[in-house]
C-alpha cells in the first residue's frame, strides 16, 4: 500500500497543477491581470509540453534508469515553479509553463509505466487519483484566497511543496524491473492495436471534455452570479467527496467488470456536465460538480489500468499519459479560444464549450466498449 502511495505522489508531481486548474486560471486573472484567453493559453502550454513529455517516455522507459531520471526531473520541476514566483508577463509565462509541461510529463510517463509492472495496477491508479483529488481539493479551497494577499506566488509555492515531500519519498520505491514474460510477448502489440488505439481515443475524449469545463469552473460561476468564495468551498468540497470515486476502484477493482460501470460512470459525467447550464443555482453549481468528481475519479484508473493489461511492459501505459495530457491540453486550448482575444465571460461561450464537453463525453462511452469487453471476456475465460 505505501509503495502505491509513493508511486501515486510521483506521478502527481509532475502535473499536480491540473488539479488546482481553477485557482490556477483565477489566479492568473486576478493576481497578474490575464485575460480568460491568456491564462487558457498558460495552461494549455503547461500540458502540450506535459503530452510531449509523456510521449517521450514511451521511448525512453526500456532505455533509462528510471531512478534517476525521476530525481533530475523533480529537481528541475521546483527550479521552474521557483522562477515563475517572478514572472509576469503572458508570453514568458505560456513559454515557461511548457517547459514545465516537459519535464513533468515525462515525469507522469516514467511513473505511468513504473505503475504499470505493479499488481492490479487498476488499483494502483485509484491510489493516484486518490492522492490528486484530495490534495487538489485542498488547493482549490485555499488557493483562490491566498492570491489577493500573496500574488500567484502562492500558487507555485503550492506546487514546490508537494513536488519536495515527492523528493523525499523516492529513494523508498522498489526498482520495479520488467517482467521477463512482458519482454518475450511478441505480438501482443499487433493483437490489441485496435482496442489499444479506442482506449487511448477514450482517454482523449474524456480529458479534453472534463479538463475544459474544469479550467474555467470558477469563471462560469463568476459569470453566473456566484462568489468566488460559494465556488472556491463548492470545488473542495466536491474534490473531497470525489475521493469516494478513486476509494471504490481500490475496494471493487474489477470484480464487476470494467464495461458496465464505465459506460454509467461516463454518462452520468456527460449529464452532469450538460446539467452546468444551470449553475447560476449554487445548488445545482455544487451536487453536478460533486458527481463529476466522483465519476472523474472513478473512470480514470480503469481506462489507465486498461492500457496497463495491454501492455505490461508499461509502454503503453506511458501512452495512456500522453493520451490523457493531449486531452488535458486540449480542453481548455478549445475553451481559450472560444472567448477570443478580449475578457469575455460570454453566456453563449460557456453555453458552447457545456455542450461540447456532454457531446465529447457520450463519444467517450461509445469508444471505450471494445476494449473493456475485450479485457472482461478475457477475464472471464482466464
Amino acid at each position: 500500500m505505501l509503495a502505491r502511495i509513493y508511486l501515486a505522489f510521483l506521478t502527481t508531481a509532475g502535473i499536480f497543477y491540473i488539479n488546482i486548474m481553477p485557482a490556477v486560471i483565477n489566479g492568473l486573472k486576478e493576481g497578474l491581470d490575464f485575460s480568460n484567453q491568456q491564462a487558457g493559453f498558460v495552461s494549455s502550454a503547461n500540458l502540450y509540453g506535459a503530452a510531449l513529455g509523456a510521449l517521450s517516455a514511451v521511448f525512453l522507459i526500456k532505455h533509462i534508469n528510471w531512478r534517476l531520471w525521476a530525481y533530475t526531473l523533480l529537481v528541475i520541476l521546483i527550479a521552474i515553479d521557483l522562477s515563475c514566483i517572478f514572472i509576469q508577463q503572458p508570453i514568458s509565462m505560456i513559454a515557461i509553463r511548457a517547459f514545465h509541461g516537459l519535464a513533468g510529463g515525462l515525469l507522469v510517463g516514467i511513473g505511468f509505466a513504473i505503475i504499470s509492472r505493479t499488481t492490479e495496477a487498476d488499483k494502483t491508479f485509484g491510489y493516484l487519483l486518490l492522492i490528486q483529488w484530495s490534495l487538489g481539493g485542498l488547493g482549490i479551497m485555499y488557493l483562490p484566497g491566498l492570491v489577493p494577499s500573496y500574488g500567484t506566488g502562492a500558487l507555485f509555492v503550492s506546487l514546490i511543496t508537494f513536488t519536495s515531500v515527492t523528493l523525499l519519498m523516492l529513494p523508498f520505491l522498489p526498482t520495479y524491473e520488467i517482467e521477463q514474460h512482458a519482454k518475450t510477448v511478441k505480438q501482443q502489440s499487433t493483437i490489441e492495436a485496435k482496442p489499444m488505439l479506442m482506449n487511448l481515443l477514450g482517454i482523449f475524449l474524456f480529458q479534453a471534455a472534463n479538463m475544459g469545463l474544469f479550467a474555467y469552473m470558477i469563471s462560469l460561476g463568476k459569470a453566473d452570479g456566484l462568489t468566488v468564495e460559494y465556488m472556491s468551498n463548492s470545488l473542495g468540497i466536491a474534490s473531497w467527496i470525489a475521493l469516494f470515486g478513486a476509494l471504490l476502484v481500490i475496494i471493487i477493482g474489477t470484480k464487476y467488470g470494467r464495461t458496465l460501470p464505465l459506460i454509467i460512470a461516463i454518462l452520468i459525467t456527460a449529464l452532469c456536465s450538460w446539467l452546468l447550464h444551470f449553475s447560476a443555482i449554487a445548488e445545482v453549481y455544487l451536487i453536478t460538480n460533486i458527481l463529476i468528481g466522483i465519476t472523474w475519479a472513478f473512470v480514470l484508473p480503469y481506462l489507465f489500468g486498461i492500457c496497463a493489461e495491454l501492455d505490461k511492459a508499461g509502454q503503453m501505459a506511458a501512452m495512456g499519459g500522453f493520451a490523457s495530457k493531449m486531452g488535458l491540453a486540449s480542453g481548455p486550448m478549445v475553451a481559450a479560444l472560444l472567448f477570443g482575444s478580449e475578457v469575455v465571460n460570454s453566456e453563449v461561450s460557456y453555453s458552447l464549450i457545456i455542450n461540447i464537453a456532454s457531446f465529447s463525453l457520450v463519444i467517450c462511452a461509445l469508444v471505450i466498449i471494445l476494449p473493456a469487453r475485450l479485457l472482461d471476456k478475457s477475464a472471464s475465460t482466464n
